[in-house]
């Protein structure tokens, strides 16, 4: 069993715990429920920087980045750097987070929030919605391509975006379906944990126009952007770099000042 397989086998655990204590219609009353999504995947189209900042405590990669923290000073710093969508890593055991963090995120700021988590049921999308994100994320290697398909249907049917994770060439032929908004290639080998922009570069030209093409993981530099953005990459998702200074939100300021330089 790798990593992924390990996470998906408590994720189905917790989401039956999580149905049984909170119903559908108890998160459909929500209050953020009815609020108008901001779309991230029209941000990057015209944004300058691309970057999506993230909000992880700790990653079964490299284990514990920034316990100190809290969400709200995380966001607003994120906000104030300019970024243009933040990510906030939901899952609890591998990663640290919650779905109260993506609350907070909510409350202290305006961006784009990207829900980052294990989605393989549809009562995930709905939490999304109702803890206040405006994207999901899907990964195609825990997903069929019925999955991937149906998954994005009802998450458009809630107007929010969808990121579609691919790591190689199967996973992005089986994840083309109209109702993804952007697709996500994630440069980390899932079984070695490697990390190559090669990856990005040699999956871009598989990419439809149509889709905002987004670049993950491994992006620390000012240098590994400036080599994507030829490739048509708009998204840049950056995780570790920002969360493992004291001050994620100033590392990220002084991060876009010198991309746009």
């Amino acid at each position: 069993m790798n990593i992924l397989d390990k996470i998906v086998t408590d994720k189905r655990k917790e989401i039956a715990l999580r149905k049984s204590l909170i119903p559908l219609k108890q998160l459909e009353a929500s209050a953020l429920f009815k609020r108008s999504t901001i779309l991230l995947s029209e941000h990057l189209k015209s944004s300058t920087s691309g970057i999506i900042a993230e909000h992880k405590r700790r990653s079964p990669s490299k284990s514990v980045i920034n316990q100190n923290l809290n969400v709200q000073d995380v966001a607003k710093g994120y906000e104030e750097a300019g970024v243009c969508g933040m990510s906030v890593l939901t899952d609890g055991k591998y990663f640290g987070g919650s779905l109260d963090d993506l609350l907070l995120a909510r409350a202290s700021c305006n961006l784009p929030l990207l829900r980052k988590e294990f989605i393989i049921d549809t009562y995930q999308i709905l939490e999304a919605k109702a803890y206040g994100a405006d994207v999901i994320l899907l990964i195609a290697a825990i997903l069929t391509k019925e999955e991937i398909k149906q998954f994005s249907e009802f998450a458009k049917s809630l107007d929010l975006d969808v990121l579609l994770e691919v790591h190689n060439l199967e996973e992005l032929q089986k994840s083309i379906i109209p109702t993804i908004d952007m697709l996500g290639v994630n440069n980390r080998n899932l079984k070695t944990f490697e990390v190559s922009l090669e990856t990005s570069k040699a999956l871009s030209s598989h990419i439809p126009n149509d889709f905002v093409k987004v670049s993950e993981s491994g992006i620390s530099s000012i240098e590994a952007i400036k080599e994507l953005q030829p490739y048509g990459y708009k998204g840049f998702l950056i995780g570790e770099n920002f969360m493992k200074t004291d001050n994620p939100g100033e590392s990220a300021k002084s991060f876009i000042k010198k991309l746009n330089k």
